[in-house]
């Protein structure tokens, strides 16, 4: 199965360095390794593997490689500053592509000395809208219980999903969150992990996981941006034309495996709506160099709207999802008339689709696989 983002990586290993970051087990390796096919003489190097951290340290690869790819390099130590040398001084016929399973955007905002030297990629699960010509597709229910994670969303059986999902959390916390920060309260994260699983779809105050937890709200803040860093969760803020405004105010959290949700049907379905519109604005960012971002809309009196599409900073499109509600939504409507931009209603239990007062009540599965990307 042919990942979305093949050929455009392919196009551009052509003009500078490619960075590859996603969640763990999103695909990335097996991605990598497909778009090493297509080269003569390439080079697989993971930094975690003692023998290709060595090679990696010397430099010590053929000089015929025509395709060196660097695995987990963010691991390294001044990573961007031997990256930045290595590409500087290689030969012109050698194309580097690094992957990692961190934020790689993230990490490179300080000190940025890559600046104009790659381009930035990001692999997510699998959407309806990437698997739109697959019978796959049509199982709604599938990436909500198995998650659109390739492993467990194409095994035959839950429990082979369980099994997976278990062994994922496991190295997450007993790996990844240890390499990242040398996080030493392995409980408190926990604690906080467990909590942001019970709370996917309504916004989250740092102040209150914080009491639950007995530790500081900087050190839930904390947390919160290493799970984000590694790919575990990712932050919907309130939109507001004043971005410091807008960070302030209570974020809502969703998991890039909806299966970690502890919730009922209403919040799984809000959670996979919203992996898909991240997944969709990723790729316009990405491939198309628009300004697009992911929001929320909340009112002083509480009035709320799942979530807006914002492009420079205005919002091109409202959406509200229900489970099974097929009555409009009155806070849907309320911003529609106030923003009078296109509104839509998604549901999952929905037997026609229409338009009421101009904003569509379309089936969460047919809007999903309608995405760009």
């Amino acid at each position: 199965m042919e990942r979305r983002q093949k050929k455009a990586i392919l196009q551009d290993l052509d003009k500078k360095m490619v960075f590859l970051s996603g969640p763990r087990q999103s695909g990335k390796t097996w991605l990598a390794k497909d778009i090493a096919s297509h080269f003569k003489s390439s080079t697989y190097l993971n930094y975690d593997h003692l023998e290709d951290r060595k090679i990696i340290h010397n430099e010590a690869w053929l000089a015929s490689t025509d395709l060196l790819i660097l695995d987990e390099l963010h691991k390294m130590s001044d990573w961007k500053n031997y990256l930045k040398g290595v590409y500087d001084t290689k030969s012109p016929h050698l194309k580097i592509l690094v992957t990692g399973s961190a934020r790689l955007d993230v990490l490179k905002q300080v000190g940025d000395s890559l600046a104009g030297r790659y381009f930035s990629h990001r692999l997510l699960p699998f959407s309806p809208a990437e698997l739109s010509q697959h019978q796959l597709s049509n199982d709604l229910n599938r990436f909500i219980e198995h998650s659109g994670f390739p492993e467990p969303f194409l095994a035959a059986n839950m429990t082979d999903v369980k099994r997976w999902r278990s062994q994922y959390i496991d190295s997450l916390m007993r790996v990844d969150i240890f390499d990242f920060n040398h996080i030493h309260d392995l409980k408190s994260i926990q604690l906080v992990l467990e909590l942001l699983r019970s709370k996917v779809g309504s916004p989250v105050s740092f102040k209150s996981i914080a009491e639950d937890v007995g530790v500081s709200p900087n050190t839930v803040k904390k947390y919160i941006q290493i799970f984000e860093a590694l790919y575990i969760i990712f932050r919907v803020t309130p939109f507001s034309k004043n971005i410091a405004r807008s960070l302030l105010k209570e974020p809502k959290i969703y998991f890039f495996d909806t299966g970690l949700v502890n919730g009922d049907n209403g919040a799984k379905l809000e959670n996979l709506v919203a992996t898909c519109l991240l997944k969709d604005i990723y790729g316009k960012v990405d491939y198309q160099g628009e300004p697009y971002a992911l929001h929320y809309l909340r009112t002083k009196e509480g009035k709320e709207v799942d979530f807006a599409i914002v492009h420079h900073d205005e919002i091109q499109k409202m959406i509200e999802v229900k489970y099974a509600d097929k009555q409009l939504s009155a806070n849907l409507l309320t911003f529609h008339e106030k923003y009078h931009v296109p509104a839509v209603q998604v549901v999952q239990e929905l037997k026609q689709e229409r338009i009421d007062k101009n904003i569509e009540i379309r089936n969460v599965l047919s809007f999903l696989k309608a995405l760009d990307y």
